[in-house]
């Protein structure tokens, strides 16, 4: 499992949030604002096979501003930011 950085960054209004699966996993990746509160569930408890994934998310409605994207795949957890620029 990888989570790989978003493109682009900063972004105005959509980015891509690649990351890499080498087994089958159950895969939660939810988006959070500066202050911790998750403000967007970009995949919840989805059951996905292997391979090379990439989640599109557009901003358009939300304020410009650092966001950080989580993803959970069983015991793994990793965390990157983003920037959303308008």
């Amino acid at each position: 499992m990888k989570l790989l950085p978003a493109y682009p960054n900063p972004f105005n209004p959509n980015v891509k949030i690649p990351f890499i699966l080498n087994q089958e996993s159950i895969v939660e990746l939810y988006l959070f604002n500066l202050q911790g509160k998750r403000v967007k569930e970009l995949l919840s408890s989805q059951k996905m096979i292997p391979g090379d994934y990439a989640i599109n998310w557009n901003g358009s409605s939300f304020p410009s501003g650092i966001y950080f994207y989580t993803i959970k795949v069983d015991d793994f957890f990793a965390t990157e930011k983003i920037i959303l620029l308008k």
